[in-house]
């Protein structure tokens, strides 16, 4: 009887040893598959499910897996009807993990290989934001600052009432003003250090290229002193009537009618 009980014992507790054991692999193995240990796409052949398990990823804002899985799409089913917006979608992933250059390409794709997609306006946009995502302090280089303007005056001149309009348009602002900036302060910088032949090509290139945005009275007053200086009256008196005609309630005003009563007459 005490063998038939010691042998039921470790009957049981084999069994109950084999039940933990089997719910710790089965814990482990579920784990896996959902912190993303494995490419789910590699093992789908429906392309629509495929791109619903990826943009699933990307709607829970887990764009690194995102990117592999729409990577996967985009070699596994670069022939299927999903491909324009997988494209889209892993340029989005991309462009949310702050990757503007790999993005930018993304999209570049789409557009060149996809114009007839439904997400072509909205790559079309994208491609400035990923510029505007490069674009840096006015101190710095503007070379990305140039790309994105142009990429937004391309959207507008293709979609003049486009979902993204508006929005391109202040960002075109935004972006004029920087370039107007750093212009104006070389101006300045070259102004202060009576280099002003060169101080005065600064101040008319952002009166002639960036009119429209707030250093542009700033500008034409420094051509205004500046020419003064220069001892050159009469193009100095056609600065400030185009002054006055173009900014009478700026706040330099009182400085440039001060210029203008000290004009020589003859």
């Amino acid at each position: 009887m005490k063998i038939t009980g010691l042998s039921s014992r470790i009957k049981f507790l084999n069994l109950r040893n084999f039940f933990f054991l089997t719910l710790i692999v089965s814990s482990l193995i579920n784990f896996a598959c959902s912190s993303g240990g494995s490419s789910t796409v590699d093992d789908i052949d429906d392309p629509e499910k495929a791109y619903f398990v990826a943009k699933s990823l990307y709607d829970k804002q887990d764009y690194l897996d995102a990117v592999d899985e729409f990577t996967t799409i985009k070699l596994k089913f670069s022939g299927s009807s999903i491909i324009d917006k997988s494209l889209y979608y892993l340029g989005m992933s991309y462009y949310k993990r702050e990757e503007y250059i790999l993005a930018n390409y993304e999209f570049e794709s789409l557009l060149r290989n996809y114009p007839s997609s439904n997400f072509y306006e909205d790559a079309r946009y994208m491609l400035g934001m990923c510029y505007y995502g490069l674009s840096p302090d006015y101190k710095l280089d503007q070379t990305y600052t140039r790309y994105a303007i142009n990429e937004f005056q391309n959207y507008v001149e293709l979609y003049p009432n486009g979902k993204y309009a508006a929005k391109s348009e202040r960002r075109i602002e935004q972006l004029k003003t920087k370039l107007a900036l750093k212009e104006y302060k070389s101006a300045e910088l070259y102004y202060n250090i009576s280099k002003y032949k060169s101080a005065l090509v600064y101040y008319t290139h952002i009166t002639e290229e960036f009119q429209d945005t707030e250093y542009a009275d700033d500008a034409l007053y420094g051509v205004i002193k500046t020419l003064f200086i220069k001892k050159q009256y009469d193009e100095t008196s056609e600065a400030i009537q185009k002054f006055e005609e173009r900014y009478p309630t700026s706040s330099y005003l009182r400085n440039v009618l001060s210029i203008k009563n000290q004009i020589p007459k003859f």
